[in-house]
């Protein structure tokens, strides 16, 4: 195996649960609030407050997080670096969409208009 499975592999297994309050702190540090946050969320994968809830309640791993979600059909026009990586040239579909959802988050925390971080929606 080499790195970038490892890597794919452990982002699969890390829950949803232990990287949404680093996401909240993040967007609250730089004024933003947990209903813009949610919103974000909602826009890239369909779930709403109590399905967002549910899923940090029951520890779903990033695997099962994204098996479940429905995502928008926009989310190829979400492009850009994050964590050193184009999000549109990732080629593994799962570590593609933690990322797509890192990059939100960014740009939420930036400070950039939500119309523009829901691609125009």
């Amino acid at each position: 195996m080499n790195n970038t499975d490892i890597h794919n592999e452990r982002i699969a297994k890390m829950t949803f649960a232990s990287v949404y309050p680093l996401y909240l702190a993040k967007v609250e540090k730089k004024g933003r609030t947990i209903e813009e946050l949610n919103q974000v969320i909602e826009w890239l994968t369909g779930f709403n407050n109590e399905k967002l809830k549910d899923l940090i309640d029951k520890k779903a791993t990033f695997e099962t997080f994204f098996q479940l979600a429905s995502l928008n059909p926009n989310t190829y026009l979400i492009t850009g670096v994050i964590c050193g990586y184009r999000v549109e040239e990732i080629e593994n579909p799962l570590t593609q969409q933690v990322r797509y959802l890192d990059k939100l988050v960014d740009e939420l925390a930036k400070g950039r208009k939500m119309e523009k971080i829901l691609r125009g929606s």
